[in-house]
């Protein structure tokens, strides 16, 4: 069956990069009707109007949508639509998967902002969140009860998910800002409790986002990889943003050489590590969330090495595969009987389930530092936010330790690495990494002589025939 290819969607780098989104004119015919129908007005005039609409239709839904239960994600639900280049009509499906999502998380999120108390919201850098959450709200409640049905529709909503996921890029570390200039006015627990909250439903609102993304430009109506603003590989084990073979050794790597590099830059030192286990176990995750949590456990080990003197000593890291789930064989009625085999059995089928059974359903890393241990005066706070061994006379803003997953890398090398340290957010934000598709992170200290760090990672066993 032949398929309509529709118009492909532009989204230019520079129009992405401008932080004033609303100035940014949209590409369907009636939005440039009524922009061109309002050129008389005052561009103030005509911006508060529209706020105030907007704002005004948010403050009668966002209750409603903030009742609503949330939809429990899973790496499952990102990868279910198939393997690229997705049909147009997989294409379709996925996003109407990603517009029942959104606008309950994103409504949960602005609930949960206005619970706070009055002077934390309006602290500048909490207040901009709000703001940024109730626009994104405003860009998909026009799409609230409609049904993604073509492609045209499918692009205009492609558009706001790119707009959406720009506007929230620097939501952690202006957060860290906001709260650490409230700190007066909200204790350390309700911080660290209203932030485990609002930091893991965000790791789901940006993945489905960016997931959609990243099939359409890897869809057979919309093939173009290159021009895609989010991560969307053209190789055969990506499916969007996920790699179906990530290979976590190859990450430990990467990202061991850049904290080596920075490390070297502060102390004088390059740190050494060792990658033992089983060093070519592969499984199903998502790169960036793999690369921000080992480039902050790394950081952490290395620093502690270096500075206990102990720099000779590499650090041992450790990849160990979990064993396959086995199944029970089925009980036996009657006779066996074994046919012979098919001469297309190992033929490559792209229409047939794509199972994942070489791969480990899951992986457990532990690196292992001589950095002297975790003091007993630390260990109990470091999964608080906000919290940091780093001086408060050292210059910690901007720090490369307060980026987001998917901006920690490019951050780190656009802003020099001028310290090894960051605000306090590593940790617990690794640990929410981890846990969202339910891993963890676990801590032995063992003071005087040196800390071993467990990350267990879940994967997923077999992608299904989307139905």
């Amino acid at each position: 069956m032949s398929t309509a290819i529709a118009r492909p969607l532009r989204i230019s780098p520079r129009a992405i990069q401008r932080s004033d989104c609303w100035a940014r004119a949209s590409s369907t015919l009636q939005n440039l009707v009524a922009a061109s129908a309002s050129r008389s007005r005052p561009q103030i005039h005509r911006q508060q109007l529209r706020d105030r609409e907007r704002h005004q239709h948010e403050i009668d839904v966002v209750p409603h949508l903030a009742k609503q239960p949330l939809h429990p994600l899973s790496l499952a639900d990102l990868v279910k639509h198939g393997r690229p280049p997705l049909s147009a009509e997989a294409l379709l499906a996925s996003a109407r998967f990603t517009l029942s999502l959104l606008p309950v998380r994103l409504a949960h999120r602005i609930q949960a902002l206005r619970n706070l108390p009055y002077i934390v919201v309006s602290n500048p850098n909490i207040n901009r969140i709000y703001n940024n959450y109730q626009h994104s709200l405003s860009t998909l409640l026009p799409w609230q009860g409609r049904t993604i049905s073509n492609l045209d529709d499918e692009i205009r909503f492609t558009e706001v998910l790119a707009e959406l996921v720009q506007t929230h890029t620097d939501t952690i570390p202006i957060l860290a800002r906001g709260f650490l200039e409230c700190r007066k006015y909200v204790s350390p627990s309700e911080v660290t409790r209203f932030l485990d909250e609002h930091l893991r439903a965000r790791i789901g609102t940006r993945l489905v986002a960016e997931q959609h993304i990243a099939l359409h430009f890897s869809s057979t109506p919309h093939f173009d990889p290159a021009s895609s603003p989010t991560p969307c590989p053209e190789h055969p084990s990506y499916i969007g943003v996920i790699d179906t073979a990530l290979r976590p050794a190859s990450i430990i790597d990467s990202c061991g050489d850049f904290v080596a590099e920075i490390c070297e830059l502060n102390y004088g030192v390059r740190p050494r590590w060792i990658v033992d286990g089983e060093p070519d176990t592969t499984f199903a995750f998502v790169p960036m969330h793999l690369e921000y949590i080992i480039t902050e456990l790394l950081k952490n080990a290395f620093r502690a090495t270096v500075e206990n003197g102990m720099n000779r000593e590499p650090v041992v890291i450790t990849i160990a595969p979990e064993p396959p789930e086995v199944k029970p064989p089925p009980p036996l009625q009657g006779q066996v009987h074994l046919r012979p085999p098919k001469e297309s059995r190992g033929a490559f089928n792209r229409d047939a389930i794509a199972p994942l059974d070489d791969n480990a359903p899951g992986v457990t890393i532990r690196i292992r530092d001589r950095g002297g241990g975790i003091g007993d005066d630390v260990l109990p706070h470091i999964w608080s936010y906000s919290f940091t061994t780093f001086s408060e006379s050292d210059d910690v803003p901007g720090a490369w330790g307060s980026d987001d997953a998917l901006n920690v890398i490019t951050s780190a090398a656009n802003n020099g690495g001028s310290t090894i340290a960051g605000l306090g957010y590593g940790l617990p934000l690794s640990r929410a990494y981890a846990e969202y598709f339910g891993g963890g992170i676990a801590v032995q200290s063992l003071h005087g002589w040196g800390t071993d760090v467990y990350l267990r990672l879940k994967g997923v066993g077999k992608i299904e025939r989307p139905q």
